[in-house]
């Protein structure tokens, strides 16, 4: 995956009625572990990484590069947005478009965080790159990331068979609601 190709990032922080996406800091840190190292969050995403790993690799200030926003409740990360270009993605029909992607702490899923959050992203990136698809890729047994898909307007691309489960493509014109 490849930046967006914005001039300035990070962004100004994106406000919605309940959360804050900005760029991580250092207190971060913590959360991208208990993130990464759960074995719910990446139920469909190849299982989780070794928290000892992840506490020896993971940098003072983690994932702050363009196209990560930390989703922020209250002061507390809850989780990650993450758009970038797919360069050289799987699937040619999504090569070179933006890709959503995210990741929340099971805690917190069930409270419509995660729609809201992804709506403001695809506001800001609007903004910024008027008219660009935006593509999303998910299991098909990964219910909740699929009704998440239909609300924020990403429709069927195509299925494909990959990681030993069967993958669904979607994308999001600028014609397509964003929530």
């Amino acid at each position: 995956m490849e930046d967006l190709g914005v001039a300035a990032w990070p962004p100004e922080p994106i406000k919605t009625g309940r959360l804050v996406l900005r760029a991580s800091e250092a207190w971060d840190r913590a959360t991208f572990i208990e993130l990464l190292a759960s074995p719910e969050v990446h139920t469909y995403l190849g299982g989780p990484r070794p928290r000892d790993e992840l506490e020896r690799k993971t940098p003072e200030v983690p994932e702050r590069r363009s196209g990560s926003l930390v989703v922020e409740l209250d002061g507390a990360m809850i989780g990650l947005i993450l758009l970038r270009r797919a360069a050289g993605h799987i699937r040619p029909s999504a090569d070179g478009k933006v890709d959503l992607g995210y990741l929340f702490l099971p805690r917190v899923w069930g409270f419509g965080y995660a729609a809201e959050a992804c709506t403001a992203a695809l506001g800001w990136l609007d903004g910024v790159l008027p008219g660009e698809p935006v593509v999303l890729t998910t299991q098909t047994a990964n219910a909740r990331s699929m009704r998440l898909a239909a609300k924020l307007g990403f429709t069927e691309v195509e299925r494909f068979e990959a990681w030993d489960a069967e993958q669904w493509l979607g994308m999001r014109s600028t014609a397509a609601p964003s929530g």
